[in-house]
């Protein structure tokens, strides 16, 4: 059976599943605008199709408080189960937040401070007298990364401790100086789980429950470090180049810990993204410290912008404030978005090693922050549906772009691009001078796949050039 005809399969049976869709309730979520919920469906629906990845789960916050749950897919593959709203997905290094949230908790209760050098609560590392907690938590300490491949390693697969991590790598010289550059390095939040685990006198996952997981109700949240998730848990897969999914292997005991240690259903992680949306848990001036995104000091990289908080990913789309992580542990991989600013987050968790998370995510992003289109998207937006028909106003064009759209080429593009449809979202990319010309550049995304759009337009408006080709 085709993934795609499993992926049918599994919509219906959720469907048809409605004594059990009761039981989902408190996971269960749909107070979305109908429209925006097709669209997601449309999204969800062409990226498992495109990528094979056997499901996606997902969460939808607009206006500060969660709108929608969705599970799609496939949860387990021979038996097919479909995928559940209420079914946990490791959601990997998105765990770093939570732990950087435990040191911001421990700093508000006066027990350690940012900028204490590391050693000051773990002994024996490099230079640990000179780096910051500041530094391990955004990834600029110079200590090299335990983890840094795609997949699990032989040597990984059996247990091991937290300190044996750091006497492997955090006791090797640094990568580079402290504070000069940016590299991610999962070895820094070892480095910070222990000193929560020190200064709390709780293990970390215990201190999270009593400060975080169970003031926002996140009942799901289980400890996958330690133990596989259960049965009723989606199965995480791998795939080894085309060839057919297969069950992931598990990482031994202690191997994620602090750095991605967590599993959890999307509802769940929804209401933490709404408690930073509305900083209900952490004291405003720890919200300050974890979404600053740190400047590097010294070197040639002196004052450039890492792009990266503590803990979190901060960055501008297209202008809107964007907190951001993903995560990946073996089959399974996730994304998370949130737009402070507007009330609005995506979180997407999938079970396959593959790419679907983060385009499912912002794609939905993209619809959701509700884009305004520039007037040369509004134009070039114009033309790509008017093409679909086979129609060209030339009066936009110059004489050699008129030319080009002769009754062959008007033809060709009415053939392949009407079956496509609407376009999901339609997006300037880039713009630069050419020729005397502007140049532009548009990604038109569609469930399946995406298109590129290159257009010329002369000073006075005529355009010069405009190309559709495939993206992917």
């Amino acid at each position: 059976m085709s993934c795609f005809t499993r992926l049918v399969r599994a919509t219906l049976l959720l469907t048809l599943a409605s004594a059990s869709a009761l039981s989902l309730s408190a996971q269960t979520v749909n107070t979305i605008d109908p429209a925006l919920k097709a669209k997601i469906d449309r999204i969800a629906a062409g990226v498992l199709e495109q990528h094979g990845v056997p499901s996606a789960s997902i969460a939808v916050i607009q206006h500060g408080k969660i709108v929608f749950t969705q599970a799609y897919g496939l949860a387990h593959i021979g038996p097919d189960e479909p995928a559940t709203p209420e079914m946990r997905y490791s959601i990997g290094s998105i765990s770093k937040q939570f732990t950087a949230a435990a040191i911001l908790l421990l700093q508000e209760q006066g027990k350690l401070k940012l900028d204490d050098p590391v050693g000051k609560y773990v002994p024996d590392l490099t230079r640990g007298n000179e780096i910051t907690i500041r530094q391990v938590l955004s990834h600029t300490s110079g200590y090299q990364d335990y983890w840094p491949e795609d997949y699990l390693m032989t040597p990984m697969m059996k247990p091991t401790t937290a300190q044996y991590i750091l006497d492997t790598w955090a006791k090797k010289p640094l990568d580079f100086e402290p504070g000069t550059q940016w590299q991610y390095s999962n070895t820094n939040f070892v480095i910070a789980g222990m000193i929560v685990e020190k200064v709390s006198g709780q293990k970390l996952v215990e201190f999270l429950g009593e400060h975080i997981f169970h003031p926002l109700g996140m009942k799901s949240v289980y400890d996958s470090d330690q133990d596989k998730l259960t049965s009723t848990d989606a199965t995480a897969y791998i795939r080894a180049a085309l060839a057919p999914l297969r069950a992931a292997p598990k990482e031994g005991r202690n191997w994620m810990f602090a750095a991605g240690e967590l599993a959890m259903t999307p509802h769940d992680l929804a209401l933490w993204n709404e408690s930073l949306i509305a900083q209900s848990i952490l004291k405003p001036e720890s919200y300050k410290e974890m979404f600053t995104s740190i400047k590097l000091k010294g070197g040639p990289k002196d004052g450039q912008d890492s792009h990266y908080g503590l803990g979190i990913f901060v960055r501008k789309y297209d202008g809107h404030l964007l907190l951001e992580h993903s995560g990946e542990v073996t089959g399974f991989v996730a994304e998370s978005m949130v737009f402070p600013d507007d009330g609005v987050s995506v979180i997407v968790l999938t079970n396959h090693m593959e790419s679907g998370a983060s385009q499912i995510a912002t794609t939905t992003a993209d619809t959701l922050i509700g884009l305004k289109q520039s007037a040369p998207e509004e134009q070039a937006f114009a033309i790509y549906r008017d093409l679909q028909q086979g129609k060209i106003d030339r009066s936009l064009l110059a004489p050699n772009l008129s030319d080009y759209f002769d009754a062959q080429t008007l033809e060709d593009f009415k053939t392949s691009l009407s079956p496509l449809g609407e376009p999901l979202t339609f997006t300037q990319t880039g713009e630069s001078l050419r020729g005397g010309m502007t140049e532009r550049s548009f990604r038109i995304v569609y469930p399946t796949r995406r298109l590129s759009l290159s257009t010329y337009t002369y000073p006075d408006g005529k355009l010069e050039q405009y190309l559709v080709n495939p993206a992917d």
